[in-house]
């Protein structure tokens, strides 16, 4: 995590206010002081990016293969109780497959040539329900799904929890102020600005997965972890002469 260090100025600075303390610009010395906020919360949804590879001479065998294996993904996640509006097609391509000849006795290196064709198609999913995941990522392998590239956790209404992180993070700076304000002799004055910085949720470690799934009897073993949101606040205080 960034150490924001506080920084005191007994001189009159020229900063940018912001419209909600744009009265009047200060004319005396001010504080600036940067405050930390973090709260942290276990993830309730998550999203899973899944799909199914298929190959065959042509391209039309390998899409006829891959629309067939995708219906079955599609239904076993709904028949699993996911929404449709919840499933989203993410990646959708059809290459040839090349192979390279040896040179010639010539020395000449003849052109590729075709000798297939491969499908992908893949969906994102969104799982509203943490503990169904593991049954979700064992029952969609078993009926196709050869690619799972990741598992991605979110907090579905974060709003509750920056709330309480701005609150943490302006009470950390408005402690720092009135600890320099004291050693300067004074006291805060009026709030001149305030100014927020967020940064990402800090993510747990995503769950990589690949076709190795493919049998498994048990539920796949899924730890969501916890996720922190991390507010930055910087406050300017107009420093006054103790009475």
């Amino acid at each position: 995590m960034r150490q924001l260090w506080p920084v005191l100025s007994l001189l009159a600075l020229s900063i940018a206010v912001t419209p909600a303390f744009a009265a009047h610009n200060p004319s005396g010395p001010v504080i600036s002081v940067s405050g930390t906020g973090e709260v942290q919360s276990a993830p309730d949804v998550a999203f899973v990016d899944a799909g199914v590879t298929t190959s065959g001479a042509t391209a039309g065998d390998a899409l006829s293969a891959n629309t067939k294996a995708m219906s079955a993904l599609i239904s076993t996640l709904t028949a699993e109780g996911i929404d449709a509006n919840d499933i989203q097609t993410s990646q959708f391509s059809v290459n040839p497959q090349y192979v390279y000849p040896d040179k010639d006795a010539d020395g000449n290196t003849p052109p590729p040539r075709i000798v297939g064709y491969q499908v992908q198609n893949g969906v994102t999913i969104e799982v509203r329900k943490i503990g169904d995941l593991g049954g979700i990522l064992d029952k969609i392998v078993g009926v196709g799904a050869n690619t799972i590239n990741n598992v991605n956790f979110s907090v579905a209404d974060p709003g509750s929890l920056l709330s309480e992180a701005r609150k943490a993070a302006f009470a950390d700076a408005r402690s720092k102020a009135e600890t320099y304000a004291a050693a300067a002799g004074g006291t805060l004055g009026d709030i001149i600005s305030i100014d927020e910085s967020q940064a990402p949720p800090d993510m747990p470690r995503p769950l990589m997965a690949k076709a190795a799934f493919a049998g498994a009897r048990a539920p796949v073993p899924v730890e969501a972890g916890q996720l922190t949101y991390d507010v930055n606040v910087s406050v300017d205080w107009q420093l006054k002469a103790r009475p």
